[in-house]
């Protein structure tokens, strides 16, 4: 393996790395803004998202919406 090679495949290591880090933070933001029907939920999606570092964001995408409070809407 070239040189070239090894500096392609960090790039794409680096890239992958960057876009997993914006999908957490965005997650980690999302918890940390919403309302939860349970207020303990918070702390346990926290504890997942720390912890379950590669799923955990993705999973916290798929099950927390139906743990959130739905927001006010006013009847029109």
């Amino acid at each position: 393996m070239n040189w070239i090679d090894s500096v392609f495949t960090l790039g794409i290591l680096a890239l992958i790395g960057l876009i997993y880090g914006i999908i957490w933070i965005i997650a980690l933001v999302d918890m940390l803004k919403s309302s939860f029907k349970d207020q303990n939920m918070k702390l346990i999606w926290a504890v997942v998202l720390i912890f379950a570092n590669p799923i955990g964001p993705i999973v916290y995408f798929i099950l927390a919406k139906e743990q959130k409070n739905k927001p006010f809407e006013p009847d029109k």
